[in-house]
């Protein structure tokens, strides 16, 4: 049976995409950057899933502002090793979101600490799944990216910076694990109704990004749905990008309606 890592995975498009990977029989691993969300989580899963194994671990991405957290990560894969789990499908959907960061007026280590979250934590959690993964005959590689990679929205440099290096880096990473039978993929999501939507409605009612082509935002199943396509449709695909933002990226501006 196969078995994902699903990073950020005890809330919101994470437990989606934990649920559509244990729905359709591969066994799970997850992470969160709490002991007591994690375990919740678990219980959850396990409940709901009986059929696969289900295994949680609280680690964060960052020791500071400019240090990564790879002893974790180490950790992480060494326990994985002992427990004779091989890792087929990595999906780095774990974010720090740059939220607040106003330009010129916060510090330097907070933009630090978005990219090093969403750039050199997820290179650190990728080269240890595709050293395994070389030796397993190979495996795939699924970051959950952004629309804002390309279109940037207000007081979010640090983020959409992220994103942008982030697609950088999963080309790069196509081409050098390509000869190990590696695939690594994106899926760029554009507003998704998760909890900040329930919690703040009127914000949201009138936000325009919410106004899409199609007339609706994804929900986490849906890029849950991106995600499996990757992981187990795309067999000759990498090095690829799936928009799932309800057509946001191809106009110009959003047609708001007065009424």
């Amino acid at each position: 049976m196969k078995t994902a890592l699903i990073t950020g995975a005890c809330i919101n498009t994470g437990v989606a995409i934990v649920e559509k990977f244990a729905s359709e029989g591969y066994n799970v691993v997850f992470t969160g950057r709490s002991i007591e969300k994690v375990e919740a989580a678990k219980k959850l899963y396990k409940e709901k899933f009986k059929e696969v194994e289900i295994l949680g671990y609280a680690i964060d991405s960052l020791i500071d502002e400019r240090t990564v957290d790879e002893k974790s990560v180490e950790e992480m894969f060494d326990d994985l090793d002992k427990k004779g789990i091989f890792v087929e499908t990595l999906v780095l959907n774990a974010a720090d979101q740059g939220l607040g960061i106003k330009a010129l007026e916060n510090p330097l280590t907070d933009f630090m600490r978005v990219i090093n979250t969403n750039m050199t934590w997820n290179y650190c959690l990728s080269e240890h799944a595709a050293k395994r993964m070389i030796k397993n005959g190979g495996g795939n590689i699924i970051f959950v990216n952004s629309n804002t990679a390309y279109r940037a929205i207000p007081d979010r440099i640090a983020y959409s910076a992220s994103k942008g290096g982030q697609l950088g880096m999963m080309r790069a990473m196509a081409l050098d694990f390509g000869k190990y039978n590696i695939r690594v993929n994106a899926v760029l999501p554009g507003m998704i109704r998760t909890d900040r939507w329930e919690k703040n409605p009127e914000f949201y009612k009138n936000v325009p990004s919410r106004f899409t082509p199609i007339g609706d935002v994804a929900v986490g199943e849906d890029v849950a749905d991106a995600v499996w396509y990757f992981a187990a449709h795309a067999r000759n695909t990498t090095g690829a990008e799936l928009v799932v933002d309800g057509g946001n990226t191809i106009q110009l501006y959003p047609i708001i309606k007065n009424d």
